[in-house]
């Protein structure tokens, strides 16, 4: 069974094409193969009946049932099963003991007690309580130096802005 599994592997084998017995496809082409050769062949394609364990075999329909049965990967999806039954059993999950902590916000609140100006940026903001900075305006600060300014536009024009203007 190793052996057989081993050489079911190896990219560079060869192998029969269902729909044309005259096409040997390397086994790394073969999925693609089967796929371009079934949309040419569409009267033997539906004589055929795919694998549910493998893709690649395409049995015809009356011996799709005897080819479940013995298919060799039928055997390693069940082999997956167990072991994912057996594994399910040994986990066991420990109770979290997390709680979540208090919480003191209280966002209606604190919409209520905001000023009614919007912030908009670039432009001076006051601040709205009764704190000593009340009367202060807080200000933009640039990281530019002095005597240079922002550009009032991008550096170049996008085209559906440009309105036909070349510039």
């Amino acid at each position: 069974m190793e052996e057989t599994y081993i050489d079911s592997l190896d990219p560079e084998k060869l192998l029969q094409c269902p729909y044309d017995k005259n096409h040997q496809i390397r086994a790394c082409r073969f999925p693609y193969h089967l796929i371009k050769c079934r949309k040419n062949h569409p009267d033997i394609a539906n004589k055929l009946a795919t694998c549910p364990f493998n893709a690649r075999h395409q049995v015809p329909r009356a011996e799709i049932s005897h080819h479940i049965s013995t298919c060799d990967d039928k055997s390693c999806i069940e082999q997956d099963v167990v072991n994912q039954t057996r594994n399910l059993g040994q986990e066991t999950l420990a109770e979290s003991t997390w709680q979540c902590p208090p919480c003191d916000e209280d966002w209606d609140k604190d919409l209520w007690e905001q000023t009614s100006t919007p912030f908009v940026w670039g432009t001076a903001n006051y601040c709205g309580n009764n704190s000593p900075a009340s009367n202060r305006v807080m200000e933009h600060k640039s990281n530019l130096a002095s005597g240079m300014r922002v550009p009032k536009s991008l550096p170049y024009v996008l085209p559906w802005k440009n309105n036909g203007n070349a510039q």
